[in-house]
């Protein structure tokens, strides 16, 4: 026989997650109303921007019973744990700053942005400042390898990355202090109250930047602020697809001398040649060891 709850399931309905704090999420429905969600279980792996089923238990509230299949997925992981970053992006803007650029990040941010198969701009802010000349020069290697990179200085002219984003739903990251606050503000001079809403739906005003959030820009344009980041790991992705990462390495992979080749210090190593030659940088080639020397590390202590 059955029960009063199989007679009269909660309904169900679509949307997309616009505000995640641990545990707690923010979901839009297509009427634009938000609705507080938690999820069933010890579930974690709820991404902002993810599509998903939710099943509403009260006004305003509800819980997430599916996620929707993704487009992409950008997040970051070390030996305990993945940090989902966003869902269902078509384009990752990696905010800097004139004058310290943090290349170090950077790798790593493209390493992971390549592993997922997601475009990405570099976002070099705070333009009107006297280093701004130099700054642009040093990341003159990434324009050659193909990364679009995009001279702005948001406090005074938000026009150039507005253009950028048109038509894409795109995810702001990078290292606090960037300027990732002055470009929501910029962009979407309501922002502050927008924060405020969700801050409201998920029950406290503590969290308003240290929890991802999506704002519409227009009708087919999206942006998803994450929080500050200052470590980027990158334990998700295996030491032979870790070449891959690196754009490039990829026409050169396969050419060493040793099918399993490190590109560490072996003998007939193609990319450790290239190096020599100056035809791929030894910074990016130091950084990709660094990296390499890490995930399997970790992966040793995991073992």
């Amino acid at each position: 026989m059955s029960s009063r709850a199989d007679k009269n399931p909660a309904p169900t309905h679509r949307g997309r997650v616009v505000a995640s704090f641990g545990r707690s999420f923010t979901v839009e429905l297509a009427d634009g109303s938000l609705v507080t969600c938690t999820t069933r279980g010890k579930r974690t792996d709820i991404a902002c921007g993810d599509r998903v089923s939710i099943a509403i238990t009260a006004p305003e509230q509800g819980v997430i019973d599916a996620i929707e299949p993704r487009v992409s997925l950008f997040y970051r992981s070390d030996i305990q744990r993945q940090k989902l970053i966003a869902a269902n992006v078509t384009r990752i803007v990696v905010v800097l700053a004139v004058p310290a650029l943090h290349r170090h990040l950077l790798d790593r941010c493209l390493a992971a942005a390549e592993y997922a198969g997601i475009p990405v701009l570099l976002a070099l802010n705070k333009m009107d400042l006297p280093q701004a000349d130099a700054a642009l020069a040093a990341l003159e290697p990434y324009r050659a390898l193909g990364y679009e990179v995009l001279p702005l200085a948001a406090k005074i002219d938000i026009a150039p990355l507005r253009a950028a984003l048109k038509g894409h739903t795109s995810v702001l990251v990078g290292q606090s202090g960037m300027g990732k606050s002055t470009i929501i503000n910029r962009l979407l001079p309501d922002a502050a109250a927008r924060v405020g809403d969700l801050s409201a739906a998920l029950g406290s005003g503590r969290h308003t930047t240290t929890h991802a959030r999506l704002y519409h820009l227009d009708a087919a344009s999206a942006i998803i602020d994450s929080p500050g980041l200052q470590e980027f790991g990158l334990q998700h992705v295996n030491p032979v697809e870790l070449a891959h990462c690196y754009v490039e390495f990829r026409p050169h992979l396969g050419r060493c001398k040793f099918n399993d080749c490190r590109h560490m210090a072996e003998p007939g190593c193609a990319i450790i040649a290239l190096m020599g030659n100056g035809v791929i940088a030894a910074a990016r080639v130091e950084s990709y060891r660094e990296l390499l020397l890490q995930i399997e590390n970790k992966a040793r202590r995991r073992d």
